[in-house]
């Protein structure tokens, strides 16, 4: 049975960047709001509107990775750098058809996303 191999050294540089912003979260708004305490909130946090959205970026694109992992795992699918073998060993034209088809996915998912907005 084939699982996704993950390596044992853990790249921990982007738990380490979100641990940073979040602690650098609160100190910003302090050092932001204390010069005048009549300010308003929006108006001068904007780059702290910015951070916590970035901070939200980096917590669902960990959580996206963790689930495909174990959805990985759980299918039995070939390990990933098997598959980018795979995909190096087909012909050309099978890896354009390829690249045609993920195009149109990805487009198909943006147009699904657009109309569930409107």
């Amino acid at each position: 049975m084939n699982t996704l191999k993950i390596s044992t050294s853990a790249h921990y540089s982007g738990y380490l960047l979100l641990g940073l912003l979040v602690l650098l979260w609160p100190m910003l708004q302090h050092l932001i709001m204390g010069n005048d305490p009549m300010i308003g909130y929006i108006d001068p946090n904007i780059c702290l509107l910015i951070l916590l959205g970035f901070i939200c970026f980096l917590i669902v694109t960990g959580l996206c990775w963790w689930l495909l992992q174990k959805f990985w795992m759980c299918l039995g699918l070939p390990g990933l750098g098997d598959m980018v073998l795979q995909f190096k060993k087909m012909e050309s034209w099978k890896q354009l058809g390829f690249y045609w088809l993920s195009f149109g996915l990805l487009l198909w998912a943006a147009v699904g996303c657009l109309s569930a907005i409107c």
